[in-house]
């Protein structure tokens, strides 16, 4: 976890900060911390986190991996703000593609909205196949989650699944 430097100052009425003080008391927390868990709850920061080691990670199964195992375990409540806000940018065009099928197929599960940003991501021009034996494809073609081959991309497990 990184170490808190930065301050913000919120103006509030004498009444508002009575009753901040008196839920996050409610709640076991200090005001500082009561307030930013209300404010960046901790799925939509674990969300950013999964993201963000997609950029980084030269092998994105495990990424992909955490990232099934964490939109599978949302509660339906949980899942529209853990979604809501995405920065796809830097990650490849695939990749952006994958996220966004997962989180719309999450949706679906969950039956919940998509986030609007999943509409933003453009299909790939090219199909993907998970695996490159063309004896396989037609399997794929009728197996893949509609969220998957809607973007072209055609792998054998929904959300949730285990291989």
């Amino acid at each position: 976890m990184t170490t808190k430097s930065q301050q913000l100052q919120v103006r509030l009425t004498p009444s508002q900060k009575v009753a901040l003080k008196h839920l996050a008391r409610r709640a076991g927390l200090d005001v500082s911390s009561y307030v930013l868990s209300r404010v960046l709850p901790a799925a939509r920061s674990r969300f950013g986190e999964i993201l963000r080691a997609l950029h980084h990670e030269e092998n994105h199964r495990f990424a992909l991996a955490e990232l099934n195992d964490f939109l599978f375990d949302l509660a339906p409540a949980q899942f529209r703000d853990a979604v809501a806000d995405v920065d796809l940018e830097g990650l490849s065009f695939f990749l952006q593609n994958y996220v966004a099928a997962m989180v719309e197929q999450a949706a679906n599960q969950k039956g919940q909205p998509p986030p609007p940003w999943v509409r933003d991501v453009e299909p790939l021009e090219e199909p993907y196949f998970a695996v490159p034996f063309s004896r396989l494809r037609a399997h794929l073609l009728r197996a893949a989650p509609v969220s998957f081959k809607r973007r072209n991309i055609f792998v054998d497990s929904a959300l949730g699944d285990r291989v």
